[in-house]
């Protein structure tokens, strides 16, 4: 859906591919498996009883198997592919915490991160919520928001870029829904699994750190389509066309920030612009089909741009029909996110859906957990959203409800905890 920004995000099309992933089947998992029995098929293909003893252990499938690492260049998270659930977490430290009780928390974080990832208990009080399962692509992220500086007394190594993003005209933010201390990027193909990340980070938290505010979102099941293809959102739009690719020349440049980067800390480091955007669906439904094209400026079927071909050929935006008019209106999303209409700025999107629930009205509170990634957001995010705050077409079936903005560090070496270099240096 959008071209290099905004609501609504454009994932690459070959998203669901774990660039960074690995296949293989964890302990936990071979000895969740290790009892299994096998169930006997009758001659018509009923089931006609259990194995009267143990069968050899079930493989994995490849969705459960698949393991992402925690040491790496840059944390977990970023450049993996769509995960099918995921849960967004934001941290204050509780009063009296400071820099050692921060240090202290991000060392157990880490280290949990690091267990449950490769598919190992979290620890020696692990719920047993995911003790049937492999790693199912489980990434957990952690940064830090503009307050946790103060709170540590490390003002000093505040980066700039973590500056409060603007007000925009468009927003109708909930505060005690936004920014925070610390944030952590929860994400897994298996529910479970997911949940029991989330789990272990709340309880590590322990006396140091309270939950300032919770969201959750989900994804579609990598293997749920024929072949791999860009997903759609709730608003039944492709989404995720457009997005930067790891195999073009400049990625790196303006996904991350750069190893000679100051403050050091931040090296190989990353800013997550997050946004909770709701979809007025009720009133996006009640558009034609043609009237939903027009305002995305992409064929709903298959993310084709209005102007002709496929999802991938390049917008015409000089395109005119046989009365003279745009092809591709001149406020369509696709059209004002382009980053050759924004003077390059460029986000890697990475987001959820989310669906919690419906009023007593019956409207759906339901759209896009927004996450963009960008080695400068006030080169990345902020553009375009002034942008799109002056004339987008889909600005009036959405609405912003909460927003923040945290600096994510570079991964962790081996023997290092993620933010040890900004709190021990």
């Amino acid at each position: 859906m959008a071209e290099q920004s905004l609501p609504v995000a454009d994932q690459d099309a070959s998203a669901e591919e774990k660039t960074s992933s690995r296949p293989g089947v964890s302990r936990r998992a071979l000895l969740g498996t290790a009892g299994a029995t096998g169930l006997v098929l009758g001659a018509a293909g009923g089931a006609a009883g259990y194995a009267a003893a143990p069968a050899a252990a079930t493989p994995l499938t490849s969705v459960g198997s698949t393991e992402v690492m925690f040491h790496v260049k840059h944390q977990p998270g970023i450049t993996d592919g769509l995960q099918a659930r995921g849960h967004l977490v934001a941290f204050d430290l509780t009063p009296g915490a400071g820099r050692k009780e921060a240090a202290a928390l991000l060392r157990r974080w880490s280290e949990t991160a690091r267990r449950l990832m490769a598919g190992e208990p979290s620890g020696s009080d692990d719920t047993d919520v995911a003790r049937d399962a492999g790693p199912s692509s489980l990434t957990v992220t952690f940064g830090f928001g503009h307050s946790f500086f103060s709170r540590t007394g490390l003002e000093k190594q505040r980066p700039v870029a973590l500056d409060p993003l603007p007000d925009f005209s468009s927003d109708r933010l909930d505060k005690s829904r936004s920014d925070g201390d610390l944030w952590v990027q929860i994400g897994a193909n298996d529910a479970l699994v997911a949940f029991h990340a989330l789990r272990a980070i709340q309880k590590d938290a322990g006396s140091a750190a309270r939950v300032r505010w919770q969201m959750n979102g989900f994804n579609r099941t990598p293997g749920a389509t024929a072949h791999p293809m860009t997903a759609r959102n709730l608003m039944g739009q492709l989404d995720g066309t457009r997005n930067p690719k790891p195999s073009e020349p400049d990625f790196d440049k303006r996904i991350f920030v750069p190893s000679s980067a100051t403050p050091s800390w931040m090296a190989n480091g990353s800013y997550a612009v997050v946004r909770r955007i709701r979809m007025l669906l009720d009133d996006w439904e009640k558009l034609s089909l043609g009237a939903q094209e027009a305002v995305i400026g992409r064929r709903k079927a298959n993310g084709a741009a209005l102007s002709g071909g496929s999802e991938t050929t390049a917008m015409d935006l000089e395109k005119t029909d046989a009365k003279g008019d745009l092809v591709v209106p001149i406020n369509a999303h696709a059209r004002i996110t382009r980053p050759d209409q924004n003077g390059g700025a460029a986000m890697l999107r990475r987001p959820f859906s989310f669906h919690d629930g419906i009023d007593a009205d019956g409207v759906p509170d339901a759209g896009l957990l927004f996450v963009c990634w960008q080695a400068d957001p006030l080169r990345g995010f902020v553009p375009v959203q002034r942008k799109l705050d002056r004339g987008d077409a889909l600005s009036q079936f959405i609405r912003h409800e909460s927003s923040g903005l945290f600096a994510v560090p570079g991964g962790a070496a081996q023997g290092e905890y993620v933010g040890q270099r900004l709190l021990e240096g």
